[in-house]
Parts: C-alpha cells; sequence; structure tokens
C-alpha cells in the first residue's frame, strides 16, 4: 500500500502541473490572441499541439487529481476540521473533484481523436437543468453557489490561507504569496461572473445566459479582461508551484480496500 500511495501522490502533483499548464493556456491566449478559453477548451488547445503523450500524461495527472478531491471530501485528508468552513470546503473539495474528473475523461476522449464539444457545455448543462422540475431554481441557487465560492476565493486570497498547505520555506516567499494571492482573487472574479450568467439564466429561463470562464473572460472590458487574464496566469503559476511545494497528505489506500471488501 505504501507503493500506492507514493504512485497517488506522484500523480496527484503531476495533475497539480496540469491544472496549472491550463492556465498558463487560459491566460496565455487572452493576453495574446484575446481568445477565451475554459479549460476544456485549453485542454483542446494543449491536444493539437502536444500530441497524445501530453494528452496521456494530464489524462492521468487529472484523474488522480480528481480521486484526490473526492479522497479529501469523503476521508478529510487535508485536516479540514468540522466547522462550518470546513465543510464548505470539504463540498468544495467534491466539486473540484468531480471538474477534474470530467476534464480527465475529455483529454482522453481527445486522446482518442473525438470532439469533446467543449464550447457549449455550460448552455447545454443549463439547457438539460431547466427541462426538470423547478429547473430556474436550481440553476438561480447554482449560481448562488457560484458566488459562494468566488466569495471564498477572495477570502482565501485576503487571508493568505492557502500558504498553510505549502512547504515552510517556499510559503514565506513574498513571490509566492502574492502570486497566489493574484491567482486566488482572479479566479474569484470569474466564479463571481459565471454565477450572474446563471442566476440570469435561471431567472428568464434562459439556457443560453449561462455561461463558464470563457464566457466570463469575453464578458470583460478591456483592460479588465487582461488584468484578470494576467491574474489568472499568476494562477496557473501557483499550480505549478503547489506541484512541487504543496503538502500532501497520503490517501489511506489501505483502509479504502477493507471497506470496499467488507461491503462486498
Amino acid at each position: 500500500m505504501v507503493d500506492a500511495n507514493r504512485s497517488l501522490t506522484t500523480l496527484t502533483r503531476i495533475g497539480f502541473a496540469a491544472r496549472g499548464l491550463l492556465y498558463l493556456v487560459i491566460a496565455s491566449l487572452v493576453l495574446s490572441t484575446g481568445r477565451a478559453e475554459d479549460p476544456a477548451g485549453a485542454l483542446e488547445y494543449l491536444g493539437q499541439g502536444g500530441g497524445k503523450i501530453l494528452l496521456m500524461v494530464m489524462t492521468l495527472g487529472l484523474l488522480a487529481y480528481g480521486l484526490w478531491r473526492f479522497s479529501d471530501a469523503v476521508l478529510d485528508i487535508e485536516r479540514h476540521g468540522a466547522d462550518r468552513a470546513a465543510i464548505f470546503g470539504r463540498l468544495g473539495a467534491a466539486a473540484s473533484g468531480i471538474v477534474h474528473l470530467i476534464l480527465a475523461f475529455q483529454a482522453m476522449k481527445l486522446m482518442q481523436g473525438a470532439n469533446t464539444n467543449a464550447e457549449n457545455s455550460s448552455e447545454d448543462t443549463a439547457q438539460s437543468v431547466l427541462l426538470f422540475p423547478g429547473g430556474s431554481t436550481l440553476l438561480i441557487l447554482g449560481g448562488l453557489a457560484l458566488f459562494a465560492v468566488g466569495v471564498f476565493q477572495f477570502v482565501k486570497a485576503a487571508k493568505l490561507s492557502y500558504l498553510k498547505h505549502l512547504d515552510t520555506h517556499i510559503s514565506q516567499q513574498p513571490w509566492v504569496k502574492w502570486t497566489g494571492r493574484l491567482g486566488y482573487a482572479a479566479r474569484g472574479i470569474v466564479f463571481l461572473i459565471t454565477g450572474f450568467f446563471l442566476i440570469k439564466a435561471g431567472q428568464i429561463e434562459q439556457a443560453s445566459e449561462a455561461g463558464g470562464m470563457a464566457e466570463a473572460l469575453s464578458w470583460l472590458n478591456s483592460p479588465w479582461d487582461l488584468i484578470v487574464a494576467a491574474g489568472l496566469l499568476a494562477f496557473g503559476m501557483f499550480s505549478l508551484i503547489e506541484a512541487r511545494y504543496r503538502i500532501l497528505h497520503d490517501v489511506p489506500v489501505d483502509s479504502l480496500a477493507q471497506r470496499v471488501r467488507a461491503k462486498l
């Protein structure tokens, strides 16, 4: 089980690096060409230029990262605690796990030569939700949840709480503090805008009003789009720092295996 933990930790670090690379691509495209993409679009862009080997590495990394986030949500491996903030943190970990597992699946499909149709994913999801009874209310609640996540990003930026997850010798570097602070602030802006989109889509029951990161960046006027893109560039750099210096607690693979066997 020690080898399993070591392998998962290594792949999770690759996952942090993969996340960082996606944000670097998103920011670079806005800053250099004005083209707005979300992580799925950045993944497709990388697939066109990097080929199957890069996509295979990205798939493994994103898969491990998603599983690690899920493990944190279920087993509290990041030591969140039991207060309200801790519960919110674990819910956020679960949501992050879902997002990155979806990205891993999209990377795998791209590796097989399939079209992921990432451009309309937000609108398609909103349209599917509107088909359910009370779908508009669900969209509004989803938008409020994104608002809460956006505020949480600003709180992390203000309190520098992200530094506690890094090795001490690197977390005290001023450039690391500001890289994370700018990155989380930029993410907070994106979450607030996407939350606004979702609430509006729910209010008028129009899925076309929903949008993700790409639509949020396109919605911003100059120079705000460039400022937010610079912040996302900083977040990509911070993710690469986490890939190397993040303190990763072992996932209890042996206890998970025992639980599974006990239920069989």
